[in-house]
């Protein structure tokens, strides 16, 4: 007899569709297995011949931390080329780099943990890198356009699986775990919520990230905004992934739960559906989610929700349809078209600052002098692939004007460490191999150790000469002649042995401290000072080696020498992306640091025909006053240096575009953590200050001539078009840019704000005809009153141009829209936080499940105000539900005190709410004045009689 083949179980049949091969692999799975795929990297079922999965592949600007791939511009970089098709087209080289190592390494995820589409609102903070822009609008078309290219065209199979990064009001580094954005409805539907709304809704994203501070009071992995506005965006499953150890922080650090079990319960009910926690190990996330469930906190069908949620994304990979994944065979790694792709990026991403003497393009037979200390640097992030290709700012323009034209000075300050006995540091010379950090890939790079395998530092007579660069406020690093920076391993011992600062916590770094008649060297990462012993230079806890400084040489003399005898001096300034401005660290200011300034002012005093480039991951404060041409980039990848030479020849004209505001100086920005752009003036929406740089500048090596500006408001859009003429004499591109703003709001709405963009490539005399259908919910506002979106009645200004400042063309239409209606208190009261307008209150959570409350900043004073409140007839009495301790006193149009209501000390917890009323008289409409005072939390406010 044959022995029968067994039947193929449903879940593996490819006619079916998803949903009914998810219901059959859930019913066959235990209930412990079901729990096991909760954690970040799900056990294989190997009854059923299901793989193990891991959630979380970094592929921010190529695919990070699995050794060599191909790198392209820094995120920020790419938003600003203002390019949809261009960052498409690099998701879309991304995800096949993806696959391929995949094929290689099955360590590769194929769910891919980017982009980060977080707003860039605030300058200062250190991920400033990862984000696209500080508008929500090109925040979401340039997010689209990498989702799309990391999914892949085809209908069924995606080729990666996208996950947003951060949800959500997530724009600090310090305290970030512990940290609240308070963020009023109006910024919330506006601004934080829309970036990820308008990606979600374009279709190609798998899931969500919820980052590691709280808004309102209450933590992003306990968010009601997942249920009540994420998952109702697209009819997708979408899979929530936890950040790395954000599960236990919401009892560890944030102290929001009392046991772990509720935590994990309160999180998977909200909906997270992975758990990265614990590294590799999910024993941990398992036994807290059976605990949970053994505490009935959970039920079987929250836990199958979750599972199915993955599963979704699994079956979408093609992971159970192996014949059918039209993905398996993807082997396009490194190839030529994505080589010139990341040239193209980094060459799309220089935006041209200043031109004012027409300094640039550069003639062919220029004399260059190439200073500063990126001038010979190809510098990565925490979250770039490792170099295949280099080409640094040096490299590019040797090879593009001639290495013989060519003069370099790095700008260092070369000096000798002496020590109390006379004795110097000196690096002893070894044969050894170089050794890239995270060349061979690691899943996790944080837990990648520094060299044991060179000996460490020893004194001698005479010493090693050292390359000391201060990176701004007092953070040095010390380079030996072989190019090798000195670092600190495990073992305690200092060794030239670093390729590049790096590392979660950097050991790359050091700081001087005077003392006596020397100095401390104090190692940052392990914050002990270096000593001498027998056996070598080490950090020790105590008996810190005093050191002298001697200085060979100036960086300010070495470039002087050589910028005094060139035609032009190109100073390369920036940022080293690992130190002073990153994950886990918020810059402190704008300014270039002290050491870079001096050398700028030192070329400058040499030869006035000097040009400075930033490279930089963020945005600088600088004074272009004195400098004929300015230009800023960030990181480029792998091809940085050679598009920068190309921009300064003039073999590309620059059509960059700035994505964030270059503010003039660190007062025009808020705290780090105000969160409230509209109250607090920020970003070019509202900013009343005046910029170094506006959204959106950039020049061009051509000029541009817009006209014949029309528009018609047409059923559910506004159909613009006008057109751009290149009256230049080179091809160029250039980026239109369409904004709007309300002729005469009800409510503090942009001074502009962007609508739709395009960038364009004209030759010489060529006119572009663009025409655009903006919805009608582009001109919408949150009506606090009704708790919805509104299209206020009234002209709105269409504005065209060049940046948001460089307006040429200009008109008006007028919108039907919705009338404004006084707030119905009688009917619905108000809830705290729908205010108009408040000073000195910060907004909580009302409970640890859902709603919002306001309560005074540090327990002192808020002033609230809620505009055009209907009473109707009259009411005669007001109600509060607070919670705490401290007084509410109501008044109206900014009279006398009507009421006055105090709660006295508090008998239980934050969210015991207690009604309290008082008597008061008042009819029509007026506008409500509420101040709080004290540590008391205000709920909502009601009206009857």
């Amino acid at each position: 007899m044959t022995a029968q083949t067994p039947p193929t179980p449903p879940f593996r049949d490819p006619h079916l569709p998803f949903a009914k091969r998810i219901d059959d692999l859930l019913a066959r799975l235990t209930p412990d297995e079901k729990v096991g795929f909760l954690h970040q990297y799900a056990p294989a079922v190997e009854r059923l011949g299901v793989a193990a999965f891991r959630t979380g592949q970094e592929a921010l600007h190529g695919v990070a931390w699995m050794g060599p791939a191909t790198v392209f511009p820094q995120a920020v970089g790419l938003g600003a080329t203002w390019n949809e098709d261009l960052v498409r087209r690099v998701g879309d080289a991304v995800s096949k780099e993806v696959r391929a190592m995949r094929a290689r390494d099955d360590r590769v995820g194929l769910n891919v943990w980017s982009p980060t589409v977080n707003l860039l609102r605030h300058p200062l903070w250190g991920r400033n890198e990862e984000g696209y822009s500080e508008d929500p609008k090109l925040t979401s078309a340039i997010a689209t356009a990498y989702t799309r290219g990391l999914r892949g065209d085809h209908p069924t199979y995606w080729r990666t699986a996208p996950v947003l990064k951060h949800w959500l009001a997530h724009n600090n580094e310090t305290g970030r775990d512990i940290s609240s954005s308070s963020v009023r409805p109006r910024v919330l539907h506006e601004y934080d919520l829309r970036a990820f709304r308008e990606t979600v809704e374009a279709g190609a994203v798998a899931g969500v990230m919820p980052a590691y501070n709280l808004v309102n009071g209450r933590p992003n992995h306990v968010s009601p905004y997942l249920r009540e506005h994420l998952r109702t965006w697209t009819d997708e499953d979408l899979l929530v992934c936890s950040d790395a150890g954000a599960p236990s922080n919401l009892v560890d650090s944030e102290h929001y739960f009392d046991t772990h079990e509720e935590a994990t319960a309160a999180s998977l009910l909200s909906g997270v559906d992975s758990f990265t926690d614990h590294g590799t190990d999910g024993s941990t996330i398992v036994a807290r989610v059976q605990g949970a469930l053994d505490q009935g906190l959970l039920t079987e069908a929250d836990v199958d929700a979750a599972v199915r949620r993955q599963l979704s994304v699994r079956f979408r990979l093609g992971e159970f349809d192996p014949a059918h994944d039209p993905h398996t065979g993807t082997e396009d790694f490194d190839t030529p078209a994505h080589r010139a792709l990341a040239q193209e990026a980094a060459e799309q991403a220089v935006v041209l600052l200043k031109n004012d003497t027409g300094l640039l393009p550069l003639a062919h037979d220029t004399r260059l002098a190439v200073v500063g200390l990126l001038a010979d640097e190809c510098k990565l992030d925490w979250y770039s692939g490792t170099l295949i290709h280099r080409s640094t700012p040096l490299e590019g323009v040797y090879e593009r004007f001639g290495a013989e034209r060519v003069e370099f000075a790095e700008g260092v300050d070369r000096v000798r460490l002496r020590t109390a006995q006379g004795a110097y540091l000196h690096v002893p010379l070894v044969d050894v191999a170089d050794e890239v950090r995270g060349a061979e890939g690691a899943l996790d790079p944080a837990l990648l150790a520094g060299r044991t395998d060179l000996p460490p530092l020893i004194t001698d007579d005479t010493g090693t000469e050292l390359a000391l660069v201060d990176w701004g406020e007092g953070v040095l690093t010390l380079r030996a002649p072989d190019g090798r920076y000195l670092s600190v391993a495990d073992d305690g011992y200092v060794r030239a042995s670093a390729d590049q600062p790096g590392g979660w916590v950097v050991q790359e770094t050091f700081r001087l401290e005077p003392h006596e008649n020397g100095h401390l060297l104090r190692h940052i990462g392990t914050g002990r000072h270096v000593s001498v012993a027998a056996d070598g230079v080490k950090v020790a806890e105590e008996g810190g080696e005093i050191f002298e400084l001697v200085i060979a040489e100036r960086g300010e003399d070495a470039v002087a020498r050589v910028a005094q005898a060139a035609d032009v001096v190109l100073v390369v300034a920036g940022n080293d992306p690992h130190i002073n401005g990153r994950e886990t660290e918020d810059r402190t200011t704008l300014q270039l640091p002290a050491q870079q300034q001096r050398l700028l002012r030192a070329a400058r005093a040499a030869n006035p025909n000097t040009v400075l480039a930033l490279v930089s991951a963020y945005p600088y404060t600088v004074d272009p006053a004195d400098l004929p041409a300015l230009l800023w980039t960030a990181h480029g990848g792998q091809a940085a240096g050679t598009a920068l030479a190309r921009v300064l020849a003039g073999d590309v004209s620059p059509a960059g575009r700035l994505p964030q505001t270059w503010y003039a100086a660190d007062a025009d920005l808020p705290d780090l953590l105000d969160y409230d752009v509209i109250g607090g003036r920020q970003t070019y929406l509202y900013f009343e200050g005046t910029p170094l740089f506006p959204f959106g500048h950039g020049l061009s090596y051509a000029s541009f001539v817009y006209g014949h500006l029309t528009a018609r408001v047409e059923l559910d859009a506004v159909h613009v078009q006008f057109t751009v003429t290149n009256t230049g004499d080179v091809t160029a591109d250039e980026v239109a840019q369409l904004y709007t703003s309300a002729v005469s709001p009800s409510v503090p709405r942009p001074f502009s704000e962007l609508i739709a963009h395009r960038r364009v490539t004209l030759e010489p005399g060529e006119a572009a005809v663009l025409s655009f259908e903006v919805p009608l919910s582009a001109f919408e506002f949150w009506d606090v009153a009704r708790g919805a979106h509104r299209v206020e009645p009234g002209g709105y200004d269409l504005l065209v141009g060049a940046s948001s400042e460089d307006i040429r063309l200009r008109t008006t239409v007028t919108l039907t829209g919705e009338p404004a209606a006084p707030r119905a208190v009688l009917q619905h009261g108000l809830d705290a936080a729908d205010f108009d307008e408040q000073s000195g209150g910060e907004i909580v959570d009302r409970t640890k499940v859902t709603g919002d409350a306001v309560t005074p900043t540090q327990g002192g004073t808020a002033e609230l105000t809620y505009r055009h409140c209907d009473f109707g007839a009259g009411v005669t009495e007001v109600t509060v539900e607070v919670a705490g301790e401290g007084v509410v006193e109501l008044s109206l149009d900014g009279g006398p005190a009507l009421a006055q209501l105090a709660l006295p000390a508090p008998a239980s917890g934050p969210y015991d709410y207690t009604t309290l009323g008082a008597g008061i008289v008042a009819e029509g409409v007026h506008d409500v004045h509420l101040k709080l005072r004290g540590p008391l939390r205000l709920a909502h406010v009601g009206f009857s009689g």
